[in-house]
């Protein structure tokens, strides 16, 4: 099947070289505007072609050499209400278009894409999308992914290990292997970067975030069962550049610490576009140094030390009017350093949980609008990871391990429009490939020795732990019917796995899944949308990324496997909403309440062992018995009374049971809080300075525990306080010339709402970590750039408006 559609994809290139676009002379220009001032970096396309530019710094734009004929201009910003004009121009003539943008405050106008698979208004979909923008990354200090996910509702993000810094993203109450994590759309975020992933994306990489809670198998297949998040990058739209230093301390003003820990990260964003906007190309670059944080001062780190090396690029080219190629990579290079006695060899620590690893992902993109605007599109992406690593304890030679993954996902989508109804059909194929093995060590016990001399070591061979592929092939198909008010979304998924796991004698494991979803979305009133959905949703049984995560303590090691008869796992997911949005007097309001219901079929468990003679704990994944329920609701409010004042805040309460008692003989999930939320304050309070507060708070929860002051082999179940983490921020800009240069400061979990129990020496319990993921932290920084995001809104009329608009009203236009 891949050569098949590699073959297409050549034939459709080619084909787009043959039509490329001829010069016409037929030529738009015009300016945006919003709130009486010129917006700068404003996006200007043509409908249902792959033709778009962005206005430049004075809030101009230009398009060239459009065919002639009647054509539909959108112009689009963040934080307005896109507007549309149709226009008819003929060759050789030149036309002024103009657009005034209508303030959007609480972004109901925006575009996402991740509901269906394609574009579309966030009002239109027929279910719930939430955006986490730049802005919002900004306001809360996110260096990386994991740091900006938890304002959003439901969501929350946790560190499950004290060495290594394992951290995963909890929605709708379910853990991490429960979501989808997508990059442009596409299922390439393999089980072994799930692992440590959420830390090592970059913000600055990142255009936007989009989250669908809720089941979303029937478009994304496999593990999309509590909903799914996806990460988009950044594309070149513009000539514009960002730079930005950063320096955290971690841990400052803490009595009873090992010391405060820096936190250093620099960051580059550039990007490039022709002259006729039909090639660009970005690029960005980040590196972080983080040292160890101890937190009860006994020479073991609760937060691991990190270094971090990430280069990117994005290249586009558009072939004509109506076609264009996207080329995406990365790489990241990191690596992070758990445990104590950091300056001897891995080997000769007490604990350490060292990892290296090294991301390249990449990823090529061709679209091509047919008819009106029916788009198709065919598409390859791919992930490898090397990760060389220790997991070790009482100065072992044998622990040393490397892991190899590669992920891919190819295929071919495509959408048509019908007058009120549209579909989107497609197939793909995706692989995971995993290899990991513990390596050899020399055995100096049976070393050869004459007189005194070394002559020669044996070595063992190297240990596999896992060797699996796993290969499912999926056809989907989504069909959108508005009638007046009421709009229904039907659509369906049939999935084809097969896991091979090598390492015992190829067994494999097959199976066929028809995941469907039906969604209905109805316009009460105007500022009011209804929307109730139902879908299924599954988890093939397989290697997923904590398995190859090892929690090591002195006393204990944990490995977790799979059972031989482990089943595939089934949900059956219902989602009901209410979407409330208008202006209330000077109040612009928007509240969302939303619940959810999932069942989940032959869950999956973990059955605790007995620690063998040398500590080793094995965690072997089972069914459960009957099945678990997870249900409850999110609340989403947002403010906005000032112009210049927003809120932004969420709330989640929930309940996760399964129907017999499992660990402890308790039904509850563990480490899953019975409420959690968020809120996050914006207020520019004058024109050139912002403050803003963030914060999150966390419910009690049952944490299992298995230290020194237990007995190991037992453990004990506990239950946490609950933790508020406030943080606050404030920032002060400099226009110089065309640039803008921030300055910033601002402390994290100000009130060092953080854990207090930690376990102390080599018999410590690593995975008893709970609460907000970091200390007290005090940061500052400085940024410079051309299009800072929070700049485009703040009112700023640049020098040259006037002198550019007179230039090209040089031309002699046809005013619209």
């Amino acid at each position: 099947m891949k050569k098949y559609i590699w073959m297409l994809f050549i034939i459709i290139l080619y084909a787009s070289t043959l039509f490329s676009q001829k010069k016409t002379d037929a030529n738009i220009f015009g300016h945006v505007v919003g709130n009486n001032t010129h917006i700068s970096f404003a996006t200007v396309s043509v409908k249902g072609t792959t033709m778009g530019v962005n206005t430049d710094e004075t809030g101009h734009y230009q398009l060239i050499n459009l065919p002639a004929g009647t054509h539909t201009l959108i112009a689009r910003y963040v934080g307005f209400k896109p507007s549309e004009k149709e226009i008819t121009i003929k060759s050789g003539e030149t036309l002024e278009i103009n657009f005034d943008l209508e303030q959007d405050i609480l972004g109901l106008e925006e575009v996402v894409v991740t509901a269906d698979r394609s574009e579309m208004k966030r009002t239109e979909s027929v279910t719930i999308v939430n955006t986490l923008s730049p802005k919002l990354f900004s306001s809360a200090q996110s260096v990386t992914l994991s740091e900006g996910l938890s304002f959003s509702p439901g969501i929350r993000i946790e560190n499950d290990c004290q060495n290594c810094g394992f951290s995963q993203v909890r929605m709708n109450g379910m853990e991490g292997p429960y979501s989808q994590i997508l990059i442009n759309s596409r299922p390439i975020f393999s089980g072994l970067a799930g692992v440590y992933g959420l830390e090592l994306i970059p913000t600055n990489m990142i255009e936007r975030i989009e989250v669908v809670r809720g089941g979303g198998s029937a478009l994304y297949g496999s593990n999309a069962i509590a909903g799914t998040i996806n990460i988009i990058l950044k594309e070149p739209v513009s000539n514009s550049y960002e730079a930005g230093i950063n320096t955290g301390l971690t841990g400052i003003g803490l009595k009873g610490s090992g010391g405060v820990a820096p936190d250093y990260s620099v960051n580059l964003n550039t990007s490039i576009l022709s002259d006729d906007s039909k090639t660009g190309f970005s690029l960005y670059g980040f590196t972080r140094e983080r040292k160890m944080f101890d937190a009860n001062n006994d020479g073991y780190s609760e937060i691991s030390p990190m270094n971090n090396q990430t280069i990117g690029a994005r290249f586009f080219h558009r072939f004509g009017f109506r076609s264009k190629i996207s080329i995406d990579f990365f790489n990241i290079k990191e690596e992070r350093n758990g445990g104590n006695r950091q300056e001897y060899p891995l080997h000769e620590r007490d604990v350490s949980e060292t990892i290296k690893h090294d991301f390249k992902t990449g990823a090529v993109t061709y679209e091509k609008y047919f008819r009106d605007y029916d788009l198709l599109s065919v598409f390859f992406s791919a992930q490898h990871i090397m990760r060389n690593s220790y997991y070790g304890a009482n100065r072992s030679l044998k622990d040393y391990g490397r892991s190899e993954g590669l992920t891919y996902n190819t295929g071919i989508q495509y959408k048509a429009f019908f007058g009120i109804s549209s579909v989107i059909a497609g197939i793909e194929n995706t692989g995971d490939y995993l290899k990991d093995e513990k390596l050899g060590y020399p055995d100096y016990a049976n070393a050869i020795i004459i007189n005194d001399s070394i002559i020669s070591v044996p070595h063992t061979d190297n240990i596999l732990i896992s060797d699996q592929s796993s290969v499912s092939t999926g056809i989907f198909l989504q069909y959108d019917l508005k009638i007046n008010r009421l709009k229904v979304g039907l659509g369906g998924r049939f999935d084809h796995y097969s896991v091979v796991d090598h390492a015992k004698e190829n067994e494999v494991k097959d199976g066929n899944v028809f995941s469907p979803r039906v969604s209905l979305m109805y316009e009460v009133l105007s500022s009011l949308q209804a929307r109730v959905s139902y879908s299924h949703g599954y988890r093939a049984p397989q290697i997923f990324d904590e398995d190859l995560h090892i929690e090591t303590s002195g006393s204990r090691q944990v490995i977790n496997v799979n059972d031989l008869g482990l089943r595939q796992e089934n949900s059956h997911s219902i989602m009901a909403s209410l979407d409330f949005n208008k202006l209330i007097g000077t109040v612009t309001t928007g509240l969302l309440v939303e619940g959810f219901y999932t069942r989940l079929q032959n869950p999956f468990v973990n059955e605790i062992g007995v620690p063998d003679e040398n500590g080793k704990v094995l965690y072997t994944r089972k069914n459960a018995e009957d099945g678990a329920v997870v249900k409850g609701i999110n609340i989403e409010l947002k403010l906005r009374p000032l112009r210049n004042f927003s809120l932004t805040s969420g709330f989640t309460v929930q309940s996760s049971m399964y129907d017999v008692t499992q660990q402890f003989t308790r039904k509850e999930f563990f480490r899953t809080p019975s409420d959690y939320g968020y809120f996050n304050i914006d207020w520019n309070f004058v024109q050139n300075a912002g403050l803003s507060a963030t914060g999150t708070y966390t419910g009690r929860m049952l944490v299992p525990y298995f230290g020194p002051l237990t007995d190991p082999d037992i453990g004990e179940l506990r239950k946490s306080d609950p933790f508020f983490d406030l943080g606050s921020k404030i920032h002060y800009d400099i226009k110089l010339n065309g640039a803008f240069l921030q300055l910033f400061t601002g402390i994290k979990n100000i009130f060092n709402s953080f854990q207090s129990d930690f376990d102390s020496g080599i018999d410590r319990d690593p995975a008893y970590i709970y609460g907000p993921v970091s200390p007290r932290t005090v940061y500052f920084g400085i940024k410079i750039g051309n299009e800072l995001p929070y700049l485009m809104q703040s009112g700023y009329q640049h020098p040259k408006t006037n002198r550019i608009r007179n230039k090209w009203r040089g031309i002699k236009p046809k005013r619209d």
